[in-house]
């Protein structure tokens, strides 16, 4: 990803942040070629769809001309406490289908 695409990377997970705060924050584990690694954190809206949430930051990024596809969910912890951590891989550029680990 060039330099600009960091940039802009960063910018979407910042205005992921200011819109999700409350319930999940994201940020950048991975970055190398056409993939990134987010990890998203928090307690998560129970009404919501948790999944939702994997999608939310992809269109956030379409918002600043970045396209970012989940294609798998690679981590997941929940507590007792209604709070969770999952990392997911994502692919830079428009890709089908998103797997889970088992």
């Amino acid at each position: 990803m060039s330099r600009r695409g960091s940039e802009t990377l960063r910018k979407v997970i910042e205005e992921f942040n200011r819109l999700h705060g409350s319930e999940a924050e994201a940020r950048v584990l991975e970055l190398k070629g056409d993939e990134v690694v987010i990890e998203f954190e928090g307690s998560f809206c129970a009404t919501c769809g948790l999944y939702d949430y994997f999608d939310d930051i992809k269109w956030e990024a379409l918002d600043f001309g970045l396209e970012l596809e989940p294609v798998e969910v690679l981590e997941t912890e929940e507590d007792d406490f209604e709070h969770g951590r999952y990392v997911v891989r994502y692919r830079i550029g428009k890709k089908p289908g998103l797997k889970f680990l088992d």
